[in-house]
């Protein structure tokens, strides 16, 4: 069938019978379109073992979709190219773009566009070549760019899905690279918002457990098909009467029931029943056996090219003119083994057909075939990364121009497929000889090796490669040695083995001949990192008591990385005053540090920002985060990036900035979950149940607070009881006042030896005590407010209108006006340190204490301001708590989409208005961050919201909603 296109007609297609059977899976997937067509997303799988009749019923569900009026798209992965990135998506989309791409133009925004360029040759080829330069630069070297990269994908689909709709069929997933199966998982749970249908057909037995989950993530838009073998009516069916009843029976007990392995061997008919083979591969390679001697020739060598071939790399690879080539052609097309495809290309009927003429070939004859392909590619100036599949199959030992192409190939593809960089560079390792004079170069791609193992989410590869590193690293290489094991230690944290960390560290330190000096400094850093991360900030301070400030030997960057740790250890102790000392003296070396000093101890400065924004020092910590996280996207430090994407969140929840809080949240777990570290995974779960309970959308707090606390890691740590506290702040925030407050005592241990930090604590005594005052019990919440002002310091005034404001909640049922009073000076203190949600509570809190005394016009004015705050951060159940109270004291509102300046249509707020009308006017993303002085991200963020109030899949949409609506 054509590339990308789907075929015509889900039955009668060259060389196949009509369909038989199969009721119950054509009934679920016409329900499947219908769904689509009528309500959006649907995720569908058919699963079934080979040849039990996948792609046919993919071709029927092509066929439904396209009667239904959806663009239908179709894909298939290879097994020969199953390492190459997205080859599926490549396959089914990229001759619809290189037809369609001027209708795209505009509508995904130039950075969108690179990014796919990397993906879609079609949209490469039409790139300038400064533009695909400057992409191939990107400062991003992080696996972020594959979360990046996968939300343009779902934003190009959207697009494609306009106006009528599409149905992407990928057929054999389970030869996907992890890239593709990664993007599916992040479709599943990022569904587009037009009318997508996504069919992907697999083999159980050979699919990966995250392929294998996609359906049971889609939830209720998932739906699974089996492809069951035909019962032996179906068979006799299938056979037709020109086959006896005798036959009949022996074909079926022999295929099983299977429609291809039945196929391939009905084709026998020089062959009696009693002399059928035992298994279809012994029947494709008689079938094989039957062509000319030139066409096998060919067909092995188009076997050798690729899924999908051009007549003249399979003419180079067979060594015969390219006119040879052709004829054989004819008789492979008229035996049905290849079909005609695109632009003229040919594709083999079945995958299992490619397998048995690859197989066919003898191994030394494939092994020179792949180095005649690889050459001939090289000529041309093919990318080394067509080429690297070639030379990993013919690269023999010490071949430089094979190692240095797969070196190339990995390099490239390392931020987009970091499981493909691994393969690659894994097989250059197994090239290049082992001997001193490749010492160095080993000991490189060694450190490359274990940076991509990392990224991808293969931690215990990474944690392994860097062992392997510290083996062959001579012993008195002590810096190359400490930075390995550094790296070795952060991995083995990643993979919640805290012990196995902290044994490696103090190893490597016992082969030092002075552990005090400046080379061992590094690994005594991380020693302190791993107390600090198990909440033993004594063990910490006991380390750092031992080292100095500086040496005469130490480079300037190890001074502010030692610098950056001395504050957490001290704020812990309650040493606030100490703890700001230091803190104000690692800001000062971090602010003038160079970024590649940055980069090597990213660890320890994501310390010092975290007790910046635990000590309220909000403007300084953002600061901070913003630009490690920057420096982590450029040196490719994910494990570190998700860590400070998650700070960066809990501080712009601080800050009343929740629509970037969630945003970045969201990238924390992403990034996170492609590096499948649970520990990650929890502390950036944490953040996004925070924003999101903040926000209003309860749903995905609660969603996100259950996935970390259910997760399990960090038991007996202080991320593990973050994870619990923000559980706990979920169902507040809900209404599930009870369950919420148990939760968040739960996590305060009591409040007695608590591991949480201080502001947490005091800001969890207010909670607390809000949620007795509602409950009707007063005297509790006096308890809480009394709590609160224990934990008060005067070095820390970020929290300080906590106090009054737990307080007030205590005194408004016996004494309204004086709980007003506290409330109005816990607002005026709170929104004088950047506390923008805790202020609004504050006047809300003053509203109803007043509304309690009669005042109702103090009432309605604390309400007003209470809104602005609420409607600017996007606090939307907050927005609509005020709205009620706003109505109840006889104020005429339009409902929570109002904005301070009136309301906006479709329910918008001001700002997604404000985005929306820009949108219209044909401004990209960047163009609109500019012009409002926001962030693309925040852009991004607005827009996911315009979408699904407006209900439109694509920035078209938006134009022609608001066009009508004028």
């Amino acid at each position: 069938m054509n590339s990308g296109e789907a075929p015509q007609s889900g039955a009668g297609t060259s060389g196949e019978a009509p369909l038989v059977g199969r009721h119950d899976a054509l009934r679920s997937l016409a329900q499947a379109v219908k769904a689509t067509v009528t309500h959006g997303f649907r995720f569908l799988t058919v699963v079934g073992d080979p040849g039990a009749g996948k792609t046919r019923l993919l071709g029927e569900l092509a066929a439904l979709a396209r009667d239904r009026g959806l663009t239908t798209l179709w894909g298939r992965a290879a097994e020969f190219e199953q390492i190459m990135p997205f080859s599926a998506l490549v396959d089914a989309l990229d001759d619809h773009l290189e037809t369609h791409r001027d209708d795209l133009a505009g509508r995904l925004g130039d950075p969108q566009e690179l990014r796919l360029a990397t993906v879609f040759p079609a949209l490469a080829a039409k790139m300038p070549e400064d533009d695909l330069a400057g992409e191939s630069e990107d400062t991003d070297k992080s696996g972020m760019v594959r979360y990046r990269l996968y939300r343009a994908l779902r934003q190009l689909i959207d697009e494609l899905a306009s106006p009528a709709g599409l149905a992407l069929i990928l057929d054999d997933v389970h030869w996907a690279d992890d890239s593709s199966a990664e993007f599916l998982d992040h479709l599943v749970r990022h569904p587009p918002r037009g009318r997508v249908l996504v069919a992907a057909a697999y083999r159980p037995a050979q699919a990966s457990p995250r392929l294998a989950a996609l359906t049971l993530s889609a939830g209720a838009r998932g739906l699974e098909v089996p492809a069951r073998p035909l019962t032996r009516a179906e068979v006799e069916e299938f056979l037709g009467p020109e086959v006896n009843r005798t036959r009949g029976s022996a074909l079926y007990e022999a295929s099983g029931g299977n429609p291809l392995y039945l196929e391939a061997l009905a084709r026998m008919r020089r062959l009696d029943a009693g002399e059928l083979p035992p298994t279809v591969r012994a029947a494709l390679q008689v079938e094989l056996g039957d062509l000319s001697p030139g066409s096998l020739l060919v067909v092995q060598a188009a076997a050798v090219t690729a899924d999908e071939f051009e007549p003249s790399l399979a003419a180079v690879t067979a060594e015969v003119p390219e006119a040879a080539a052709l004829e054989a052609l004819n008789e492979l097309v008229a035996r049905d083994i290849v079909r005609p495809a695109a632009a003229g290309r040919f594709r083999f009927r079945h995958p299992l057909v490619r397998q048995a003429a690859y197989e066919s070939s003898a191994a030394g004859w494939r092994l020179a075939a792949h180095a005649r392909l690889a050459g001939h590619l090289a000529s041309l100036g093919a990318p080394a990364t067509v080429q690297a599949h070639h030379f990993e199959r013919s690269g023999s030992f010490g071949d430089q121009r094979a190692i240095s192409t797969l070196i190339e190939a990995a390099r490239k593809v390392a931020p987009q497929a970091p499981v493909t960089a691994t393969h690659w560079f894994r097989k250059a390792l197994d090239l290049l000889p082992d001997e001193p004079g490749t010492l160095e170069a080993r000991l490189e791609l060694l450190m490359e090796l274990s940076r991509a193992q990392g990224v991808s989410g293969r931690l215990a590869e990474g944690r392994d490669t860097a062992r392997e590193l510290l083996r062959m690293l001579p012993p008195d290489d002590h810096a190359r040695r400490a930075r390995a094991a550094r790296i070795c230690a952060l991995m083995e944290r990643q993979l919640d083995r805290p012990h196995e960390a902290r044994a490696l560290l103090l190893d490597e330190l016992r082969r030092m001949p002075d552990p005090r000096a400046a080379v061992a400094v590094p690994l005594r850093m991380r020693l302190v990192a791993e107390s600090m991360m198990r909440g033993d900030f004594r063990a910490a301070q006991a380390v750092l008591d031992l080292m100095p400030d500086s040496g005469d030997d130490w480079r300037p960057d190890l001074a502010m990385a030692v610098a950056a740790l001395r504050p957490m250890p001290a704020y812990a102790a309650g040493l606030i005053g100490e703890a700001i000392r230091h803190a104000e003296a690692a800001d000062r070396l971090i602010s003038s540090a160079l970024d590649e000093h940055l980069a090597e101890w990213l660890d320890a400065v994501a310390w010092v920002c975290w007790c910046e924004t635990n000590m309220g020092r909000y403007s300084v910590a953002l600061r901070h985060f913003e630009r490690a996280a920057a420096v982590a996207r450029s040196t490719g430090q994910t494990y570190i990036l998700t860590n400070l994407l998650a700070g960066t969140a809990k501080t712009l929840v601080q800050l009343g900035r929740l629509p970037e809080a969630l945003a970045v949240a969201d990238e924390s777990v992403e990034g996170a979950r492609l590096l499948e570290s649970g520990q990650q995974r929890v502390f950036a779960l944490t953040q996004l149940c925070l924003a999101s309970a903040w926000s209003g959308d309860h749903e995905a707090a609660l969603s996100a607070g259950e996935e970390a606390v259910r997760a399990g890691f960090g038991a007996g740590e202080a991320w593990g009881d973050m994870a619990r506290h923000a559980r706990g702040v979920a169902l507040i925030t809900a209404g599930r006042l009870a369950e919420g407050a148990a939760a968040v005592l739960d996590a305060c241990a009591g409040f007695e030896d608590s591991r949480l930090d201080r502001g947490t604590l005091m800001a969890s005594a207010e909670l607390l005590a809000q949620v007795d005052a509602v409950r009707g019990r007063p005297a509790e919440a006096g308890e809480w407010a009394g709590r609160a002002a224990d934990l008060d310091h005067a070095e820390l005034p970020s929290f300080s209108g906590l106090i009054p404001l737990a307080r007030s909640h205590a005194l408004r049922a016996s004494d309204p006006r004086s709980a007003a009073a506290l409330a109005d000076e816990a607002a005026a203190l709170l929104n004088g340190h950047e506390r923008r949600v805790d202020a609004g509570r504050a006047l809300l809190q003053a509203a109803l204490a007043y509304g309690d005394a009669g005042e109702r016009d103090r009432a309605r004015e604390r309400l007003r301001e209470a809104a602005a705050i609420f409607q600017a951060c996007e606090a939307r159940a907050l927005v609509a708590q005020v709205v009620r109270e706003q109505r109840r004291l006889g104020v005429r509102v339009a409902g929570a989409a109002r904005g301070p300046s009136g309301a906006a249509p479709y329910g918008l707020s001001p700002r997604e208005m404000q985005i929306a009308t820009l949108v219209a006017e044909g401004l990209t993303n960047q163009q609109i961050a500019e012009q409002l002085f926001l962030s693309a991200r925040t852009v991004e963020t607005h827009l996911t919201h315009v979408f699904a109030k407006l209900g439109v899949g694509s920035r078209v949409g938006v134009a022609t909603r608001l066009n009508r609506g004028a």
